[in-house]
């Protein structure tokens, strides 16, 4: 009773709880909050100092004992305790304005399609925790291909590519429901690694991860460009310890993620094989839709269509589909329940 009264005066949410940024849309206002999805936490005293952009400003920045990470890897939650701190301080953030002394929201939370009974439930349980009166999940490609607008419900082929920080998710929706789908922990943070190991072994050059996914944002591409681009990055020389300054091209750059690259095209691939004969027939006149930040690599879209025969096209604003997805069944909540995961604790029925 005290919750659903606490809740009358709270703001219903979406979040798209991402490995590398964590969205948050607040029901009748659209997106308003997209931070990355990092804490710094004093280990001495295992207080949390800092949380989303605040934190990022100090990764490789601070002394041993103030640990910044992640508290999710591949989209699921690592450090429960830390995933839980940082829902309640997006919570709370989204509150800040309004006279709710204790929110009780609704949320409606992404999570990768490929979890675990294990998994889902350590996100379900943080984010009510968190503060939450009702948790909704929904699977990542369903809440892009509903953010694009897709016609999910529809008895055809819809095919979204979801490429995030942590995870891809490939899926074939028709009539409401996964037809098809991968979930593959190779994505965003994986193409920046790549570009680490290379620069490391090929180069003697020593980078950090906010520079690998500089050069990945800047020079990255996934298939030739007409004209191939060049760009300079500085780090510390493995040899003789000191700085150095290189010049690097996007073409050691799509060699150093080819591996990984492929491994997302093979993920669509075998995707479409598992698709009924006559879904697939659907997709001769239809698009592949790419959505999540991955979907801005240069070039990606005109691989994947190189390779499966398909057309292929980036929804508008793709960061930000998951979020919108998550935002629209918010709003439409009693019709939508059937694309929602189903939870031992009965909400969706």
């Amino acid at each position: 009773m005290l919750n659903k009264l606490f809740g009358f005066w709270s703001k219903d949410i979406g979040i798209d709880l991402g490995t590398a940024n964590t969205l948050v849309y607040v029901r009748g206002k659209g997106i308003v909050i997209n931070e990355p999805s990092i804490v710094a936490v004093n280990q001495k005293t295992g207080r949390i100092l800092a949380i989303g952009e605040e934190a990022k400003k100090m990764v490789g920045r601070t002394p041993g004992y103030i640990m910044v990470s992640r508290p999710l890897v591949s989209g699921v939650v690592s450090d429960f305790e830390v995933t839980e701190q940082m829902l309640k301080y997006f919570i709370d953030k989204v509150h800040q304005e309004s006279f709710t002394l204790v929110p009780r929201p609704r949320v409606v939370v992404g999570i990768p399609s490929g979890v675990t009974e294990v998994e889902k439930r350590a996100v379900e349980d943080a984010t009510y925790n968190a503060g939450a009166r009702e948790v909704y999940l929904i699977e990542e490609p369903m809440a892009a291909a509903i953010g694009a607008r897709l016609p999910i419900h529809e008895a055809v082929a819809n095919v979204i590519v979801d490429i995030g920080g942590g995870t891809t998710e490939v899926a074939v929706i028709s009539m409401g429901g996964l037809i098809a789908s991968r979930s593959l922990r190779i994505a965003g943070d994986k193409l920046n690694d790549d570009i680490l190991r290379y620069l490391r072994e090929e180069r003697n050059l020593l980078i950090g991860d906010a520079t690998a996914e500089s050069l990945k944002v800047s020079l990255g591409s996934a298939h030739t460009l007409e004209e191939e681009l060049e760009g300079r990055v500085r780090g510390r020389d493995l040899v003789s310890g000191l700085p150095r300054e290189i010049l690097i091209s996007s073409e050691e750059l799509r060699e150093a993620m080819q591996r990984s690259i492929s491994s997302i095209v093979g993920a669509v691939k075998s995707t479409i094989e598992e698709t009924p004969p006559e879904l697939t027939a659907d997709l001769i006149n239809r698009n592949i839709y790419l959505a999540g930040g991955g979907a801005l690599l240069l070039g990606l879209d005109r691989l994947i269509a190189q390779e499966v025969k398909l057309f292929v096209k980036i929804v508008d604003d793709p960061l930000t589909a998951v979020a919108r997805g998550c935002g629209f069944v918010l709003e439409n909540i009693d019709q939508l329940k059937s694309v929602l995961v189903a939870t031992d604790k009965g909400e969706y029925i």
